[in-house]
């Protein structure tokens, strides 16, 4: 189906954007890599008024350090953080996770930010940057910005704290240099969106686990911290019986959807079985 008529705009600084998403209104879209937006608009969900595309402003792309964190612009591509070696040393959970994002065409198109803030709880982003502690810079149109949390960040079902005339600039990931970890994600068939997921990375010294974080994957409107698992964890031996007892709690205070793939039941047991997985291969590194 071809898409309803629409404006389009390719600003080229971040200035620009941000005064076209003024101009545009309730009704104008960005588009970031695309693959969620194109998709919507060839099937008319949606008709914006204008569509501003992100791809061509080089201020919004690349990874680099700043101190305790890794810094990512919200225009990297899956495929750019995947084989950067900032994240594969400092935030190993996140390119376990994106490896898992759909296949390489769509990882090269498909960037962080923009998966970040499409927020749909059942992409594999949400949940290790919840687990990771990251923190989202968020500009206005002022010249002003602001950090958010993770924790603060996915406020509803593809909702979050960015408002409508905000962009999502950067990605800020604090090292977890020497963490194990793990992404364990269960599918149907290859290249879904998850079922569940679970992602979890873990400080282990002299075989007991020091400190435990556990993002979940479709087990809500949002992703969800397991953090009554995190604490059970701590102090635990990371044996298969201590790691089982701890992640029987995995399921706790969610709230997971009902649909052809799976009852929320069904969910809820997949999620206890996966946060062991994942807590297991993340403790044996």
């Amino acid at each position: 189906m071809i898409p309803a008529s629409f404006a389009y705009a390719a600003p080229t600084t971040l200035s620009e954007a941000l005064s076209a998403l003024a101009e545009g209104g309730d009704e104008a879209k960005i588009m970031a890599g695309g693959q969620s937006l194109l998709p919507i608009l060839r099937m008319r969900l949606n008709a914006p008024s204008t569509v501003i595309d992100l791809s061509r402003i080089e201020e919004l792309r690349g990874i680099s350090e700043d101190g305790d964190h890794v810094v990512v612009g919200a225009m990297t591509t899956h495929s750019d953080v995947v084989s950067s070696a900032l994240i594969q040393q400092h935030a190993a959970l996140l390119v376990q996770a994106i490896r898992e994002v759909a296949d390489p065409q769509i990882r090269h198109r498909g960037t962080l930010g923009g998966a970040l803030a499409h927020a749909d709880p059942a992409g594999d982003v949400g949940a290790p940057a919840l687990a990771l502690d990251c923190e989202f810079v968020i500009a206005s149109q002022d010249g002003t910005r602001r950090t958010v949390a993770a924790t603060d960040f996915f406020t509803d079902l593809f909702e979050t704290a960015v408002g409508e005339d905000e962009l999502l600039v950067q990605i800020r990931i604090p090292k977890h240099t020497g963490w194990g970890a793990h992404y364990e994600k269960f599918v149907r068939v290859k290249h879904q969106w998850s079922i569940v997921a679970v992602g979890a990375t873990v400080r282990v010294e002299g075989g007991t686990i020091a400190e435990a974080k556990i993002g979940l994957t479709n087990m809500g409107s949002t992703p969800l911290r397991a953090t009554a698992v995190e604490r059970a964890l701590i102090g635990k031996p990371a044996t298969d019986e201590a790691v089982r007892e701890a992640c029987a709690a995995a399921a706790d205070g969610t709230n997971p959807p009902s649909d052809l793939n799976g009852d929320a039941d069904y969910r809820k047991h997949l999620a206890t079985v996966l946060t062991r997985r994942a807590v297991l291969a993340a403790a044996a590194g």
